[in-house]
């Protein structure tokens, strides 16, 4: 980005958008196949997540350079809250679901106090100055070990319902006539084969004492970025570090990956599938 004429902050803001992976493209080609239970599958999973973790954390950081400086109190204030979030929330859910339970006078209580959980802990993310959707996220885990399939299939309902409007939020920013720029052009082809490369490399790298077979499956199951980079993207436009080109530069990236990782977890898991490719498509297709 440094080499293509942008600022600094705006160069380390789109390296940001590449840390965090996207695992629910992933996760749903491999439950499709019923491959959830290969050893490679389980470390993708956990891998995106502590991936997700950090790539927050990171955002964290980077979202201080608005103020024209690295803020280590802010960062410090992000990394206490993540950290006490993640280390203590869940616990502290398991004991608190079931006594709400009991005593909320609501039909749908354990989803209600989810939700209340979500936007109380995104306005304390704001208030200590992280971004809401480290609250957001940190509220998931905390509920994840207390909530019931009916919370989850409840939640799944409210996502569906509200990912076409985050979309359609995304894509109204998109210029797609920066793209007629060679250079513009150049930079996300680019970037696209640094997102590739780096995380093929490297999770693949560190996956290497399980074999090689699993170790590429690793690393091509980490390579989407799909709503995180998008995210990461829209915090940087909004807080006016990136220019309309980057942001469309960086969505381009978020989505190629995303499209790009489904057939490449087909050939990876070639000789495990027996019931042949279509199914992964359509669930592409529907996913899309």
């Amino acid at each position: 980005m440094l080499y293509w004429g942008a600022k600094p902050n705006e160069a380390i803001f789109v390296g940001a958008s590449l840390v965090a992976t996207s695992v629910g493209i992933t996760a749903h080609v491999l439950s499709a196949k019923g491959l959830l239970e290969e050893i490679s599958s389980k470390v993708i999973l956990a891998a995106a997540v502590i991936d997700d973790v950090l790539g927050l954390l990171v955002l964290a950081v980077v979202s201080s350079l608005t103020r024209g400086k690295l803020a280590f109190a802010d960062c410090s204030s992000g990394g206490r809250f993540h950290g006490g979030g993640g280390s203590l929330g869940s616990h502290a859910m398991q004991r608190v679901t079931p006594h709400v339970h009991r005593t909320l006078k609501a039909t749908e209580g354990r989803f209600a106090m989810a939700l209340s959980l979500l936007f109380l802990l995104a306005v304390l993310a704001v208030s200590v100055g992280v971004a809401a959707i480290v609250g957001a996220f940190l509220a998931g885990l905390a509920m994840a070990e207390s909530n019931e399939a009916r919370e989850r299939d409840l939640a799944q309902g409210v996502s569906e319902f509200l990912v076409p409007f985050f979309l359609a939020g995304i894509g109204l920013h998109v210029d797609l006539s920066v793209f007629g720029k060679p250079a513009t052009a150049i930079l996300a082809v680019v970037l696209l084969a640094a997102a590739v490369v780096s995380k093929f490399i490297g999770c693949g790298l560190g996956a290497l004492g399980l074999g090689k077979v699993e170790a590429l499956r690793v690393g091509i199951g980490m390579i989407p970025r799909g709503e995180v980079g998008m995210i990461v993207a829209q915090i940087g436009l909004g807080f006016g570090i990136l220019s309309r080109s980057s942001y469309s530069v960086v969505v381009f990236m978020s989505v190629a990956t995303t499209v790009l990782a489904p057939p490449l977890l087909k050939i990876a898991y070639r000789d495990l599938l027996k019931s042949g490719g279509p199914q992964i498509e359509s669930e592409v297709l529907r996913l899309g």
